[in-house]
């Protein structure tokens, strides 16, 4: 049925074509990525919060294929595979993305942005805030919530920590994973004494072994045991994760006076002038090596500034992350007292490039628009 101007949903399409059409002005090209994605870079690489959520199905091949949970991935394989990849260029897009979301509609309207290869990352980031900013403006939202964080900081802080790779790997990974986070630091505080599992004399005696020759062995071992799938996880799966457990157990202690510091770096919040105060004095206490990621947020906080962003009207968390495994530095959320779920929301993922292929890091950040959300409905 042709929907007339009238009907709500086509005034929100045409205010929806507008935004884009602005995003085009500013020098973004219009990307139109395929509806049907493979499935394995979303499951690779968004993490917990997507993967239930998918709609899946198979290929006449048996490839796993979905129908696009989000733009970021398929526009980042797009440019991947253009003829600009390795050079600056910005894309906007504007379609259906589709999720399970219980009782809210399966496909809805998504825009926004996605910038690659741009170096000046603090100007970057600033531009993609302040995009985001005219988004919530041009539906009439002119004082949104902002909601900041960054996974750089973090990541920043576990690098200067005096521990193996395996668990600064660990730490990192579980920065969005809070509960995982905390068992974390209880086992490198309480040491291994506390609850060894019964193999962890084999862990023991793997720990330090050639990594391939040790996947090999406990393949094989699994194999010969008949054992083919755990709890859904391949061999391959499980040998990765039975080996991940050796290495933590060649086990590294965080210092209590060490946890205090990385309890009170997440506890960091506030607007982000006063926030990086802080955040220099906890590095300064625990002489950890913080330098080039706080110069990197204040060098963010003063482009803002010169696109005329309060900071005060920021609300920044050390500890906030936006729930995909892919961001490693700047998040942020907009939000209003309408919507529970953000209206806008992205930041920075300069390690995906990599992940899908790319033989050698490029820069990127970007959000997405939840059109419905905007425009009053409940999306």
């Amino acid at each position: 049925m042709t929907q007339s101007l009238a009907d709500p949903r086509a005034e929100t399409l045409v205010s929806a074509q507008t935004l884009i059409s602005a995003y085009e002005r500013s020098g973004y090209v219009r990307a139109h990525p395929a509806i049907l994605q493979p499935a394995e870079p979303f499951l690779d690489l968004s993490g917990e919060d997507i993967r239930s959520r998918m709609f899946l199905t198979a290929g006449q091949s048996g490839e796993e294929l979905c129908l696009r949970p989000d733009f970021t991935i398929p526009v980042s394989r797009d440019y991947l595979a253009s003829t600009t990849v390795g050079h600056a260029q910005g894309f906007c897009y504007l379609g259906p993305v589709f999720r399970d979301r219980g009782s809210l509609p399966g496909e809805f309207l998504q825009a926004g942005i996605e910038s690659f290869g741009r170096t000046d990352k603090a100007a970057a980031d600033a531009e993609t805030l302040a995009l985001g900013l005219d988004a919530t403006a041009h539906f009439g939202r002119t004082a949104p919530d902002i909601r900041i964080g960054d996974v750089g900081l973090f990541t920043a802080l576990v690098s200067a920590l005096d521990l193996t790779p395996a668990w600064k790997r660990r730490l990192a990974k579980d920065f969005n994973r809070k509960a995982s986070l905390e068992q974390d630091l209880d086992r490198l505080t309480l040491g291994t004494a506390n609850g060894k599992p019964e193999y962890q004399g084999v862990l023991a005696a793997m720990a330090g072994a050639d990594p391939k020759a040790a996947h090999a062995l406990v393949t094989d071992l699994l194999s010969i045991a008949g054992i083919t799938t755990v709890g859904g996880r391949s061999v391959g799966e499980i040998a990765d994760r039975f080996l991940e457990q050796s290495t933590l157990g060649a086990f590294s202690t965080l210092p209590p006076y060490t946890r205090t510091l990385v309890e009170r770096f997440l506890a960091v919040s506030g607007n982000p002038l006063d926030a990086s105060v802080t955040m220099r004095e906890i590095a300064s206490d625990g002489g950890l090596v913080l330098t080039p990621a706080l110069d990197l947020f204040d060098a963010r906080n003063a482009e803002l500034a010169k696109r005329g962003v309060d900071l005060t009207r920021i609300a920044f968390s050390s500890a906030f992350g936006r729930g995909m495994d892919y961001y490693t530095g700047f998040v942020f959320e907009l939000t209003d007292g309408t919507a529970a779920e953000p209206l806008v929301a992205g930041g920075r993922y300069d390690d995906l490039m990599t992940r899908l292929g790319s033989p050698s890091p490029i820069p990127a950040v970007g959000f997405s628009v939840w059109i419905e959300r905007l425009a009053g409905g409940a999306a």
